[in-house]
């Protein structure tokens, strides 16, 4: 796939993450394949799994220790199955047509991590000679990443996983603090065995787009987030909103999410956060413009509980999803959306984001209402008049000069031309 495709592709795709561990009762490959057709259905596109790897036991945190803390880059976490297994998840998901990328911790690793023995240099020391933590993460030992040695092992493990197991790429945890000609150069040997791998780096970092192909959109997260917190009006995001389509590259691709694994853990659920607002937020999620839309494990419940990270903590799975039909419109509508457009702002006195998103005859308007109050509200569509179709009720609108929208706290409205 050349580079265009790819791009093509991914601005039309999703991202799912998986939990493994909570996923099920036994947090097995085994039992998260089960569940490969109802993701299909869902129209999940890319499977972001969590590491896989064995956790270090030396200063684990919790039961269980975290995802994070890796003992050893080539191995799959008995807890979590064998290799055998994880060959056996990556060929049904190809065979279903979706792809799944490994997340990969390429900073810090645990203090029993098979390194330590085999080739200590590869790790920072602190004046007595000893292994240290980087910043206060006192289960992990910090890389060395002047060590060429290391980073040529690093990448190795890499390789393996992509010429062994036939992943479709990798998100890097934290990908700024670990430099970015590791990562360039990374890209540059895998692409050879795998042209086409997905690269997704948590950073905002803007120099690390060499490397990647997607950064993570925190400021849109943290913004929303602090608009409840502290009553915010509208105008505060739109704003960074079009900062950011000031200042990042045309082709910046980012991804956009309400939930993820530190999220949910950490600082609470979506609906902890954004209470009746998450829905609205995540029809945003799909309709910006270079957006890579992800879902957590459970948000299509959705799960309403914050999972323990060092511990067994199981998702509450129920027969039906609340939202399984609702991200499954959004998907369907997201993959068939056209690509870049014109974004104009849609102003009323109320807290509704509004925008229309146009390209030729086609176009997008997007309304959520993110007041307390109900809005009923009539916005000026005169510059994008024609008969739209609601994505969610398949109703027909065709609209002159303007719209009366009318929407309890929390709604929203997307029409497509």
């Amino acid at each position: 796939m050349n580079k265009h495709n790819q791009q093509q592709f991914l601005r039309r795709s999703n991202l799912y993450e998986v939990n493994l561990r909570q996923y099920s009762a036994d947090g097995s490959i085994q039992s998260f394949i089960s569940h490969l057709p109802r993701l299909k259905d869902m129209g999940v596109e890319i499977l972001w799994m969590m590491p896989i790897h064995p956790i270090g036991i030396k200063n684990r945190k919790g039961e269980l220790g975290s995802y994070y803390s890796i003992s050893d880059f080539r191995e799959v976490n008995p807890e979590f199955g064998t290799k055998a297994d994880f060959k056996q998840l990556i060929e049904a998901v190809h065979d279903l047509g979706m792809k799944i990328i490994l997340d990969w911790v390429a900073n810090h690793a645990a203090w029993d991590n098979v390194w330590t023995l085999t080739n200590p240099e590869f790790f920072v020391r602190d004046e007595t000679g000893n292994f240290k933590p980087p910043y206060d993460w006192d289960d992990v030992i910090q890389i060395d990443h002047t060590c060429e040695a290391e980073q040529q092992a690093m990448q190795d493990a890499m390789k393996y996983w992509v010429s062994e197991f036939d992943i479709d790429g990798f998100r890097a945890d934290l990908a700024h603090l670990t430099p970015l000609p590791f990562w360039v150069h990374a890209r540059k040997v895998l692409d050879k065995i795998k042209p086409g791998l997905i690269w997704l780096a948590e950073t905002e970092d803007i120099p690390y787009l060499q490397a990647f192909d997607i950064v993570f959109a925190w400021k849109w997260m943290h913004a929303t987030e602090n608009y409840f917190k502290h009553n915010h009006h509208v105008a505060s995001l739109i704003n960074l909103l079009v900062s950011q389509q000031e200042n990042l590259p045309a082709n910046a691709m980012e991804m956009f999410f309400t939930s993820n694994h530190d999220e949910n853990s950490w600082n609470g659920t979506e609906y902890e956060k954004y209470g009746r607002y998450a829905k609205a937020l995540a029809v945003f999620n799909y309709t910006w413009p270079n957006a890579i839309p992800l879902i957590y494990s459970g948000q299509e419940l959705p799960n309403k509980k914050r999972l323990k990270f060092f511990d067994k903590d199981v998702i509450e799975w129920k027969d039906e999803m609340d939202l399984h039909a609702f991200y499954k419109t959004l998907a369907s509508f997201h993959r068939n959306l056209f690509e870049g457009g014109e974004i104009s702002f849609l102003t009323t006195e109320t807290n509704v984001l509004a925008f229309a998103r146009t390209i030729q005859e086609k176009g997008i308007l997007v309304f959520m209402n993110l007041d307390q109050q109900v809005v009923s509200a009539a916005f000026n569509v005169a510059e994008n008049t024609g008969i739209y179709t609601n994505v969610f009720s398949g109703e027909r609108v065709s609209l002159i000069q303007n719209i009366v929208v009318d929407l309890e706290p929390g709604g929203y409205l997307l029409l497509q031309r």
